[in-house]
């Protein structure tokens, strides 16, 4: 039992840092170099699907481009 005593005087836990070891340096370095990605706010789902469709139709251009279905 003292030794549970003892052990229970001279054990304390500290939270967890999940940005510690040099983390939080890392990330501030990566976001003031200059091709950093802002992310501003997001497009309405009506601007995504006018970009994804955009995107596709330039796929289909290309000509290395093939619908797996053409593939049977």
């Amino acid at each position: 039992m003292l030794f549970l005593k003892k052990l229970h005087q001279s054990l304390t836990l500290s939270k967890i840092d999940p940005l510690g070891g040099g983390l939080a340096e890392e990330i501030a370095s990566e976001r003031a170099e200059p091709e950093a990605i802002e992310l501003e706010e997001m497009p309405n789902g009506e601007q995504l699907s006018e970009q994804w469709a955009q995107a596709v139709e330039e796929l289909e251009h290309d000509p290395d481009w093939f619908h797996f279905a053409d593939e049977e």
